[in-house]
Formats: structure tokens, C-alpha cells, sequence
């Protein structure tokens, strides 16, 4: 303990972080790297395999699409008057009004922009195999390429050798790359995960939704860290879950890292308790706004919750949606076949122009940007074009009917009831029944559970916090501590992680909006957000690192072999600590 309060942190990291894997998997994005680094690698999570297929789908969830009803457009509409009249902008129907006349747009070919990084077109990517003499690993199978079957041969010879007419695969391509390829291309896009869980449905198996998280995982441990598959047993994996995970979920994935992997060890925390360590601090009200699931948790005296979380199914990815509804109902945005549905790569775009553009403020926020068009095969067409309303998309966080689900509701349920619980124990509790919930579902278990109560395989009877606002659900986590000085604590502590918290404008929004939430009848008048120490985005996967590095003890540490023979419990019967509860070291480096 002397060492540690005298030691500098960085030396720290990078004496015990060097062979500290960080893994935190998320529905978009995943980010992985050495504790000893400073940041992660983000890469897109997911994965497009070679089909030969004759009526393919390009995206293994299209078939996922929801059609939506007038209802929700009527919803949506009305939500978007009741932002525009905080916004002190024109309604909906006014903006109709005066613009019925398109506004000017223009194709600019070759237009090339001062600020490339914004406003640069995405590239197809080449779907074709270089060189046979590759310098990528050869033992994995994941790297192999394939000769299109259907060759076209000179007429009249047998040829024994291949033409120049033939077209050499790649088998599997992993990360950003796999977004951007053609349509028109033989390949599937499947994402492992989807909505904050592992993403098996009636057209994506279980099995398949393994070996496809196996498959990216390993290419990362390959082709970005370096880690040969010989080596693997030198290291140890932090896994960094999110709050929205399942038991049988989070032991799926620890069986991929200790079997199939190779990590001699790893350890499991979650996103929440790993925010406010990545941050330096003990107790918060974590908000993590992610790509397709925000969620709420509070964390006291380094200590997750688990009655305070709220989860939430909407994103980043769902303002993107909602920044195209938009621009196409005040006829801003050009006259292009803009599909993110089979065309991933015109997500990547919106997500880009979100990301430049949006911000929450009051007064009618336009401005002048580029729009890339992206037809099969066919080099990016740019359209410059003036954007409009572009504070109401990211104010669908707070009125939630805005941003209609019409793509990729949440997978099926029934697989993932589970009573070996990898967080608590359970089987000695006698759980409340309701005479509303089916048999083998029990109300404060599998805390994720609303997220999947819309789907036909497992009807349920919703639950409220699904149907709220942001703002709505932060003030119900914390006055659900039930302590008066808890709760006061945890709102001036309101900590908002995820790529979602980089919006400009959100964190006064946050603030208002939920001082304007908290009953009249509860004794607190102060909010207040805490500013991030770290980059927003990979706050939790800083906080890993940290804990891994701290953790002396490694009771919650599952070694490989265990496992593989013993599951959750080791081989004296004992189960693995609980990660909600840190070693006591831990706590007293953090708060010295």
C-alpha cells in the first residue's frame, strides 16, 4: 500500500499494464487495447463474410426491419413541435409551410473541402485478395480467400490454370472496412451485437453470433495488437461489459476469451463501476449514451446499484435516423437513394454529419454542408446542400417518441434466462412473484429485461422506464436509492459517458431538464454534471484498465482452466467474488 500511494500513476499503469488486455464490446463500436495505453482502438464491431448465395441479404438484419405505424409518425411529429417550441423554432407544419418550394441544392463534382476530415466521402472498399503472399497471419482461418466459383474461361480451352477474368475474395472483413462494402458485393454485414445484447434471432443463430464474435475479436488480437496466437497465454483480458448484458451473456463472451481466445485469465466488470474509476472519482449517477442503448446506473463508494438501473433503447444511431427524417421533411436533403438500412456505408455518413453539425441550443441552428451519394460500385457523388432544425435530432434524447424504432428492434428473450448469476448470488433468495410476469421471470433480474418485452417469442407487459425520457429516467435512478443524502449527492455527481456525451449543447440540457423532472415534493434544488477527466467515449475501458491494474487481490480473476472445468465456480466450490465489489486498495489509491 506504501508503494502504491507513493507511485505515479502512469508508472503504474505501464509497469502492470503490459500484458492487461482491455476489452469493452459494444453494439457499434468495440474498443480494445494494452492497459498501459493511454486510449483504446475503436473499431466499428462487426463483421461481412463472403456468401455465395444466389438471393442474398448484404445485411443479416434487414429482415429485422419494423414497419412504422401511423401512430408513431403522428408521435413523432408531435414531439417534434413540443422541442421546436423550447427551441423557440417554427413547428413542423409552419417550416412545411414556408418551404414549399425545395431549397436550392447543387451536385459539386470533385468538390473537395477545406476540412477533409468532416466532410470527406467514405471509399467502397476493395472486396479483392492483392497478393496470395499476404503478410496477415496464416493461422487464422478467418484470413483465408476464396476463388469465386463461377470463373469465366476462355471459350473452346480447358483451362487448367486461372484467367485473368477471375476474381480472388476476401473471405471475412472485419471493422470499418466491412461497412463499406457495395452492395453489390457477395457478402453478408452481420453485427454480434445489437440494442446492447448478443444479437441471435430466428435469422442470425446462436452459434453463428459466437463464431462472428470470435472471428473480430480475434482479428483485433492479430492484425491491431499484435498478438500472435502462441502468445495468448501470456496474457490477461479485462472485459468491460455493458450494464445491459445478460448472465449467460457475460459467460458466453468469457468462454470465447478463456477457450477459444487463449487468455490465461480475465476478469469482468461493468461499464458503470468502470466509468467513475476511468474518471477518479467513487460515487456518480453514470449515464452512458451509446450507439443503439443508453443506460443509468448509480455507483456509491465505488459499489454499483443494481435496483437504480435504467435502460434505455435509443442512441446515437437513432439521432442519425432521426437528423435524416428531418432534413427530408424540410426537403434540405438531396435527391439521392440514401438507405442505411442495406447501405451501411450512408450510416457511417449520417453518424459523421451528427456528429459535425448537431448540437443542442436554442434559435433555428442551419448550416452549409456536403452530402455524399453512394451508388453501388460507383465513386461518392457530392451535394452541397443547407441542413436544417439541426438541434431537434439530439433532443429526441429527452422525448424519446422522436426517435421511432423502425430498424432493428431488440432480439428474442426466451434463450437467456439463466440462474447461475455471474454478478449476485441468487439461488438462496426467495424473489417477489407478480401475478402479471410469466413463470420463470422475476421482477430486479436480468435488469435489461424491458428492452425485450416488444418482441412476438415473449410477450410481456411493458415497463415504464422503456417509454421515458433521459431525463425522466436519470431522476427516477437515483430518488430510487430511497436516502435523501445519497441522493443529493448523486445529482451534482451526473456523469454522461459514451460517444452521445460529445454532443455540443447536451450537458446544460441534461442539467435543466432534469431539475425540471424531480418531483416538487422531494427536498433537492442543485444538478449539476460532472465534466469528464476522460474522453467520453472510452471512459469505461480507461476505468478497466485501472481496476485490472489495481486489483492485487485478482479474487475475481477466472483462470482458464477453472473455466473450462468448473464454469462459475472454482475448483474449492468457491464462487468468484462478485466485480460489483472492489478490493479495498483499490478504493484507498483512488481516493488518496
Amino acid at each position: 500500500m506504501d508503494y502504491l500511494k507513493t507511485v505515479v500513476p502512469s508508472q503504474l499503469l505501464l509497469e502492470r499494464g503490459s500484458n492487461l488486455v482491455v476489452i469493452n464490446p459494444g453494439s457499434a463500436n468495440i474498443r480494445v487495447g494494452f492497459a498501459k495505453q493511454d486510449f483504446p482502438i475503436s473499431i466499428p464491431h462487426c463483421i461481412a463474410r463472403r456468401t455465395n448465395q444466389f438471393s442474398k441479404l448484404n445485411v443479416q438484419d434487414q429482415l429485422l426491419n419494423a414497419q412504422v405505424t401511423t401512430g408513431q409518425h403522428m408521435e413523432r411529429e408531435k414531439a417534434y413541435d413540443v422541442i421546436a417550441s423550447l427551441l423557440k423554432i417554427p413547428f413542423l407544419d409552419e417550416e412545411v409551410a414556408n418551404n414549399s418550394v425545395p431549397r436550392k441544392m447543387g451536385r459539386v463534382d470533385g468538390y473537395n473541402p477545406q476540412n477533409t476530415r468532416k466532410e470527406g466521402a467514405f471509399t467502397w472498399t476493395d472486396t479483392h485478395v492483392k497478393d496470395l503472399k499476404s503478410s496477415v497471419a496464416p493461422e487464422s482461418s478467418i484470413y483465408k480467400s476464396v476463388i469465386n466459383e463461377s470463373l469465366v474461361q476462355h471459350e473452346g480451352t480447358s483451362s487448367k490454370e486461372p484467367t485473368l477474368t477471375e476474381q480472388k475474395f476476401r473471405e471475412v472483413i472485419c471493422g470499418e472496412e466491412a461497412l463499406r462494402i457495395s452492395p453489390t458485393e457477395p457478402y453478408c454485414l452481420r453485427r454480434p451485437i445489437r440494442r446492447g445484447h448478443l444479437n441471435i434471432s430466428q435469422h442470425y443463430p446462436m452459434q453463428q453470433v459466437l463464431e462472428d464474435l470470435h472471428a473480430v475479436w480475434d482479428w483485433i488480437l492479430l492484425e491491431k495488437l499484435h498478438i500472435p496466437h502462441q502468445e495468448r497465454s501470456l496474457y490477461s483480458a479485462i472485459l468491460v461489459v455493458p450494464e445491459t448484458f445478460d448472465n449467460r451473456e457475460i459467460k458466453e463472451v468469457l468462454t470465447i476469451l478463456l477457450r477459444d481466445l487463449r487468455f490465461s485469465s480475465a476478469v469482468v466488470h461493468q461499464e458503470g463501476l468502470a466509468a467513475v474509476f476511468g474518471n477518479g472519482i467513487s460515487t456518480a449517477c453514470v449515464v452512458n449514451m451509446g450507439a443503439q442503448v443508453t443506460s443509468v446506473i448509480c455507483i456509491e463508494d465505488g459499489v454499483a446499484l443494481p435496483n437504480t438501473e435504467k435502460t434505455l433503447p435509443f442512441g446515437g444511431e437513432d439521432i442519425s435516423r432521426c437528423l435524416l427524417w428531418t432534413q427530408r421533411h424540410h426537403q434540405t436533403w438531396p435527391q439521392i437513394r440514401t438507405d442505411i438500412l442495406t447501405k451501411p456505408i450512408d450510416l457511417l455518413m449520417l453518424n459523421r454529419l451528427k456528429e459535425t453539425y448537431c448540437e443542442i441550443k436554442e434559435g433555428e441552428l442551419d448550416a452549409l454542408a456536403v452530402v455524399h451519394s453512394y451508388e453501388d460500385g460507383m465513386p461518392a457523388g457530392s451535394h452541397k446542400t443547407r441542413l436544417t432544425a439541426l438541434n431537434v435530432p439530439p433532443m429526441g434524447l429527452f422525448y424519446p417518441t422522436l426517435l421511432i424504432p423502425d430498424l432493428y428492434p431488440p432480439p428474442p428473450r426466451s434463450w437467456f434466462h439463466d440462474y447461475e448469476d455471474m454478478l449476485e448470488e441468487t439461488w438462496h433468495i426467495e424473489f417477489p412473484r407478480r401475478s402479471d410476469m410469466p413463470d420463470g421471470v422475476y421482477p430486479g433480474i436480468n435488469v435489461g429485461l424491458p428492452m425485450w418485452d416488444n418482441y412476438q417469442f415473449f410477450p410481456m407487459k411493458p415497463k415504464k422506464e422503456e417509454k421515458v425520457g433521459l431525463a425522466e429516467a436519470i431522476t427516477s435512478s437515483i430518488l430510487s436509492t430511497g436516502r435523501i443524502d445519497l441522493q443529493r449527492k448523486l445529482f451534482c455527481s451526473i456523469q454522461l459517458i459514451g460517444g452521445v456525451a460529445l454532443t455540443g449543447g447536451l450537458v446544460p440540457a441534461v442539467e435543466e431538464r432534469v431539475l425540471h423532472a424531480i418531483p416538487s415534493n422531494e427536498a433537492i434544488d442543485t444538478v449539476e454534471v460532472l465534466q469528464s477527466r476522460t474522453n467520453a467515449t472510452f471512459v469505461s475501458w480507461k476505468g478497466g484498465a485501472i481496476l485490472g491494474v489495481l486489483d492485487f487481490g485478482r479474487d475475481a480473476w477466472v483462470h482458464r482452466e477453472d473455466w473450462i472445468r468448473n464454469g462459475i465456480h472454482i475448483g474449492s466450490g468457491r464462487k468468484y467474488k462478485d466485480s460489483y465489489f472492489l478490493q479495498a486498495q483499490a478504493m484507498c489509491y483512488i481516493n488518496s
